[in-house]
């Protein structure tokens, strides 16, 4: 094939050849994909309906539950349905718009940690300027900044990589459309383009490293000074499971990445990939729920308010046909 243009699809990476192991992925997939959805799902709800959830914080993961379910729903559809219909093809414009939201999604949810991270840092180390730097108008903007970045860094990336010459086949080593793997396609003459895209998409991604690495030192060094221990404890209780997150985040992608070049096991190479493309959106909800009392109590409030309305649904119901009962008597 001279050029991308004239290919009608890939061919993905089956996660197995036996039909009892494509089903089992299929439900595997499945649970994972359900449990990110609930627990995204109980993170949007309260967040947007409590106004005790309407901190920075909270307002900045609402986005991160966002980027999840994005991240969730670009991916795991087609895998499943590969694994249920026993296929690997994936048409080309489907491949692009797979790369395209999966490398958005992907940039953004970076990006809103890094922006988490600051919050952390502005609480602790200069919380007497917190409504100043983190008010409602600075915090849209960060979103909005974090979103249009994604956007315009995938964008880019993604007509880069399709604008390439393939001629090493369709296949990709991979069970969803990823740069590294369509690069892998292209023909030699292109290496230093090759080499300048993947230089791009990894640079956003130290510069936030390097700032998150700044920051949470300066946070170590202001909660040491701290005098009380519920204040320390307190104050690293915030930091960590924005910690936690990253280093999932982070730890996954870039073994994934830049694993050593022994490690040539495709079932291997799936795994990993799935640890950071998949898991992550469904242990975000979790790990944060887990840390955050406000949220649990604004998850327990709304589970009480269901439970009132079943009750007085029930109690409607059981008037109105006790209503119905009497009217019936009085006509015979």
């Amino acid at each position: 094939m001279s050029n991308s243009s004239s290919m009608a699809q890939f061919l993905l990476l089956a996660f197995s050849d036996r039909r009892e192991l494509q089903l089992l992925h299929f439900w595997l997939f499945l649970g994972i994909s359900l449990a990110a959805l609930l627990g995204n799902g109980l993170i949007l709800s309260p967040t947007a309906c409590d106004q005790h959830l309407h901190t920075p914080r909270d307002f900045f993961l609402l986005h991160l539950s966002l980027t999840d379910l994005g991240c969730i729903c670009t991916t795991v559809p087609k895998a499943m349905h590969n694994s249920l219909w026993g296929t690997t093809a994936i048409t080309y414009t489907g491949c692009a718009a797979q790369l395209f939201f999966f490398f958005f999604l992907m940039s953004t949810e970076f990006s809103l940690l890094t922006i988490m991270c600051y919050d952390r840092y502005v609480a602790i180390c200069k919380p007497l300027h917190y409504g100043t730097l983190l008010g409602s108008r600075a915090c849209a903007h960060m979103a909005a900044a974090a979103w249009a970045s994604g956007f315009l860094n995938a964008l880019l990336l993604t007509a880069n990589t399709f604008s390439l010459s393939l001629c090493q086949g369709n296949a990709l080593g991979q069970f969803f459309c990823e740069i590294p793997q369509i690069l892998k396609l292209s023909c030699s003459g292109k290496y230093l383009r090759e080499i300048g895209l993947l230089v791009f998409s990894a640079f956003p991604i130290l510069g936030g490293f390097i700032f998150m690495v700044f920051s949470y030192v300066q946070i170590f060094r202001a909660v040491r000074r701290i005098p009380s221990e519920q204040g320390r404890h307190k104050a690293f209780s915030t930091c960590l499971p924005h910690l936690a997150v990253v280093s999932l985040f982070l730890s996954t992608v870039m073994f994934s990445h830049f694993k050593p070049p022994s490690i040539s096991s495709p079932s291997l190479y799936v795994t990993l990939s799935v640890l950071y493309s998949v898991v992550p959106p469904a242990l975000n909800p979790l790990i944060y729920s887990l840390r955050n009392q406000e949220l649990r109590d604004a998850l327990r409030k709304l589970k009480k308010m269901e439970v009132r309305f079943d009750n007085n649904k029930k109690a409607s119901k059981k008037a109105k046909s006790k209503s119905d009962d009497e009217y019936s008597d009085q006509d015979q």
